[in-house]
């Protein structure tokens, strides 16, 4: 009997670890290095993920409105923007791990000093250095997570990243709207903006614990991700020029691209603000429909590989563009948050399928050796519009309101989705696409 149960109970078991979280991770065959870097992300992830979603709010109780608002937002994005290229740079000479220490301290103190000091002088220096020191992660995480992993387990890894910052993010806002009923009940009733910055000061000391990790962190020796710079290749004019030289189609992608940083960079920064004080939604049913929000934009890329096979990569993208337009203009004429809030979680799904498709046709258009340069460029151009975009918004809907500039923004996003569709019909896009 034994001897008849025994190649069950061995099949039972090989199906157990089949089934186990802990073997399916084991098989990846990520190494320790990632692993460690993987921790550092989470730490820096859940705290910044609190922090972004909370401090425009948090402005808000000091009588702060949307032009103050949208001109710290367009600080912050004009450092990161500024710092890109030179942490470029920097990184290419004394390697990531340096950087991202740095980064590690430099954007959780500011953060931490942003919470403390409301000034807006201050405010407006603090948020362009913020963008400054976290341009570094930005410019650190892929090329890190690239050198801890091989060909094959490199997807998991972001994929893995990718899903914690998702979790993290979901997991943040629904604390940051549920701790003042809790302190509530405990007998305790701070002030909101007292409640706020501590939950700010909270989450950039959870950011500041991935310094730990990170001085652990050992990057694997310099490879072709990661060359030493020379003497020989210091910037030139010659260099310069070529960096900046824009072929037909990249003249016409960074055309549609920075437009449509634009659209995104004018209402997603205000989008917190527009659900407290134009719909009057409690701070708990923020954070539930950020989280909502979240968990629905991770859906809704599961389904870009369907959407781009079925329309095409041009049509795809025009589909989402459109899609994003009509539940903006939706969302301006919506004045019930029973009908606002489905219409702001359809535009967070929309806008954010677009943006997977506007980076493959990127890619898939540009010859290899231009990819970097095309990447870059492109980088540059959207967030120096995403900038002007935020700054401007914020002094239109302190002006006017939010319903007739959604309009307006819903207006440009369906243009962007009509120019789109007649700049990019490329003719390799065209072939693919018959």
């Amino acid at each position: 009997m034994q001897a008849l149960l025994e190649p069950g109970a061995r099949g039972m078991r090989s199906w157990a670890a089949r089934r186990s979280p802990a073997a399916w991770l084991r098989r990846q065959q990520l190494g320790r290095g990632f692993w460690i870097f993987f921790t550092a992300a989470f730490f820096f992830d859940a705290g910044f993920s609190v922090y972004f979603f909370l401090f425009n709010l948090f402005l808000l109780d000091f009588g702060w409105n949307e032009r103050a608002i949208g001109l710290v937002g367009g600080a912050l994005t004009l450092g990161s923007m500024a710092g890109t290229l030179p942490m470029g740079a920097l990184a290419r000479r004394i390697g990531l791990r340096p950087l991202l220490i740095f980064c590690f301290i430099a954007a959780p103190a500011l953060g931490a000093l942003r919470a403390v000091w409301i000034w807006q002088p201050a405010q407006l220096a603090m948020a362009f250095l913020s963008g400054l020191s976290m341009s570094a992660w930005s410019v650190c995480y892929l090329p890190t997570v690239a050198g801890l992993t091989s060909e094959k387990n490199r997807p998991m890894g972001f994929s893995l990243i990718y899903s914690v910052s998702i979790g993290c993010s979901s997991l943040g806002a629904v604390f940051c709207g549920e701790l003042p009923l809790w302190l509530k009940r405990l007998g305790w009733s701070p002030q909101p903006a007292e409640v706020k910055r501590a939950i700010l000061l909270g989450s950039c000391a959870i950011a500041a614990l991935g310094l730990a990790v990170v001085l652990r962190l050992r990057m694997p020796a310099r490879g072709a991700d990661e060359p030493p710079v020379k003497a020989a290749q210091a910037p030139t004019l010659q260099r310069l020029r070529r960096l900046l030289r824009l072929e037909p189609f990249l003249l016409r992608f960074l055309t549609t691209m920075a437009l449509w940083s634009v659209v995104l960079a004018a209402f997603t920064p205000f989008a917190n603000v527009y659900l407290s004080r134009d719909l009057h939604i409690p701070l708990a049913r923020i954070g539930l429909i950020f989280a909502g929000a979240q968990v629905l934009q991770l859906c809704a890329g599961m389904l870009n590989p369907w959407l781009f096979r079925t329309f095409g990569m041009v049509n795809g993208i025009v589909v989402t563009e459109a899609a994003t337009a009509l539940a903006l203009g939706a969302l301006g004429a919506a004045r019930s948050a029973v009908f606002a809030v489905p219409l702001y979680l359809t535009f967070s799904a929309a806008q954010w399928m677009s943006s997977p498709g506007l980076y493959n046709l990127l890619m898939d258009e540009t010859p290899e050796t231009e990819r970097s340069r095309a990447a870059a460029l492109t980088m540059f151009s959207s967030t120096l519009a995403g900038s002007a975009a935020t700054a401007g918004a914020g002094i239109l809907f302190t002006r006017f309101g939010y319903p007739p500039v959604l309009l307006g923004i819903a207006a440009l996003a369906l243009s962007v989705a009509g120019l789109c569709r007649l700049l990019m019909q490329s003719k390799r896009t065209t072939a693919a696409a018959e």
